[in-house]
């Protein structure tokens, strides 16, 4: 099957009052394992390489053209995205590259820079047919965007929206990123006052720490896009730890990379269904 368009996904999701998974690949295991969980799952996924993933791999083309591949060749409805990219080069080479959406992070600037900066990776990225999400900068760099307390503001995110036609925004309501327990608290009301304020889809990163009903309040709000990488991450080294301790004398990398790529594959395919329930599209989630 060929690429889908981030954005397509989105319209549907937005339109029928669902979430949508986009989980983070880290290396080829990843991205086989998140194809093989769109298939299982009968539902589609966002693969998302960030930033981080292409300065580990030391470039952007050997982990974007292998999860393209691995995107073109599933029966699933796959869309790539390139995610939280600070550099807006990246951004320009991945919308070169095929990619169906690309994060610009401007977070760090200053709104006026941020604003002019990520509506030039918009008019590239809109000549190609292709999404850019963004975050505000008056809410700090990556993780200040997301630490407990720093909060997206509707008026501003709506001229924010506005000023730069981003297609998708990045909110701030009370996740934070890299979280390993998953009790991170949201604030529904504010979700609620975002998705009424911004004609674009918002998106929940940091949902690793956010427990599952959390989230599917959060989608019955209005997020749409949810962005998952530490809490597969776990999964995948607590099974490669297990197989180690059941194997002491396993010393194939593939048999224990293996079992990591399995467990991630069982998870995300339990996330995508979860996120796409229409028993929480019934109806709102009260302010």
């Amino acid at each position: 099957m060929t690429l889908t368009p981030t954005r397509t996904l989105l319209d549907e999701a937005r339109a029928a009052g669902r979430g949508i998974g986009a989980f983070n690949v880290v290396h080829l295991e990843t991205a086989e394992a998140l194809a093989g969980a769109a298939e299982d799952a009968g539902r589609p996924v966002i693969l998302q390489i960030s930033e981080n993933c292409v300065r580990y791999h030391g470039a952007l083309d050997p982990i974007a053209l292998a999860t393209l591949a691995i995107a073109e060749a599933s029966s699933a409805r796959i869309a790539v995205h390139l995610d939280h990219a600070e550099e807006p080069e990246l951004a320009l080479r991945a919308i070169d590259r095929g990619f169906g959406s690309v994060m610009y992070d401007g977070a760090k600037l200053d709104f006026a820079d941020n604003v002019a900066t990520t509506r030039r990776v918009v008019e590239r990225a809109d000549a190609a047919g292709v999404l850019v999400e963004a975050e505000l900068g008056e809410i700090g760099g990556k993780d200040g965007a997301h630490a407990p307390g720093v909060r997206t503001d509707p008026d501003e995110a709506a001229r924010f929206v506005a000023e730069t036609g981003v297609g998708a925004l990045a909110v701030a309501v009370g996740s934070s990123h890299a979280m390993t327990e998953r009790v991170a608290a949201i604030d529904l009301d504010l979700v609620a006052r975002l998705a009424d304020a911004v004609p674009v889809p918002l998106v929940l990163h940091g949902s690793s720490g956010v427990p599952d009903e959390t989230i599917v309040r959060g989608i019955r709000a209005g997020l749409v896009k949810v962005n998952v990488s530490t809490h597969l991450n776990a999964g995948f080294t607590g099974a490669v730890r297990s197989y180690l301790t059941a194997h002491p004398s396993a010393v194939d990398s593939r048999t224990y990379v293996a079992a990591g790529r399995a467990a991630v594959r069982d998870e995300a395919a339990r996330l995508l269904v979860l996120f796409a329930s229409t028993e929480h599209a019934t109806e709102k989630e009260p302010a």
